[in-house]
């Protein structure tokens, strides 16, 4: 039988490896493991409420981020895609000319419209795909090292999932409508390339602009995909 491998953490502070993040002395005593590096906890989020955590990741702290990423078993990243996606959908269907409109439920049009939120949420799931693709690509292509495992790729796309949570803002910046509301659905937006932006960083451990240069490429790809699907219509 092989030798079960001890789970590697990371300090959030400095990013280097840690094999503990406390020692349980038992009877509810826990002392936190001091970085060997950089002589701080190594993730002192550990005895944070999640709403701290939560505000923390909000602010687009690197240290809330390599707690989630690396020090936490969450898995709910593959669910809050297709969350964000619906919600998005949700936003480009409530502006469609008449959707708001109440119509008879047994009229062609209610069941037309209701296409019309599928179709988006196509639409949707592939500019999200195309967005991460070009990241991916840039990446392979100017920082080849940076991706040289499948646990490499597999942890930028949780990070990067993860990091669209602020797409949820869309539903109440919809159903607050006002005249401000472009406004906001633009502020959303730069929001989330913020979050996604940190969540490059600190996945893969590079540089500001790095992360920026990546991400802007998978705006681009992004971009690129809506003009096509803009000109075939």
């Amino acid at each position: 039988m092989g030798v079960e491998k001890s789970p590697v953490y990371r300090c959030i502070e400095c990013n280097k490896e840690s094999r503990e993040l406390y020692r349980d002395y038992g009877h509810g005593v826990l002392k936190i493991t001091i970085c060997k590096s950089c002589q701080k906890p190594v993730d002192k989020y550990i005895e944070y409420d999640p709403v701290i955590i939560l505000i923390n990741a909000m602010l687009c702290k690197a240290q809330a981020y390599r707690h989630v990423l690396f020090n936490t078993t969450i898995s709910i990243h593959g669910k809050l895609c297709i969350f964000c996606l619906l919600c998005e959908a949700y936003t480009r269907w409530l502006q469609l000319p008449g959707s708001s409109n109440k119509t008879d439920p047994g009229d062609f049009i209610r069941y037309a419209k209701e296409w019309d939120f599928y179709r988006l949420f196509g639409i949707a799931a592939l500019e999200q795909s195309a967005f991460l693709a070009g990241i991916f690509i840039v990446l392979y292509l100017v920082m080849p090292s940076l991706l040289n495992s499948r646990s490499d790729c597999l942890l930028l796309l949780k990070a990067l999932l993860l990091s669209n949570y602020g797409k949820l803002l869309l539903i109440p910046a919809v159903i607050w409508e006002h005249d401000y509301t472009p406004l906001c659905l633009r502020l959303i937006s730069l929001f989330v390339l913020t979050s996604n932006t940190q969540a490059v960083r600190v996945a893969l451990n590079v540089s500001r602009t790095q992360s920026l240069i990546a991400v802007a490429f998978g705006v681009l790809l992004e971009n690129l995909l809506c003009c096509i699907h803009q000109n075939g219509n």
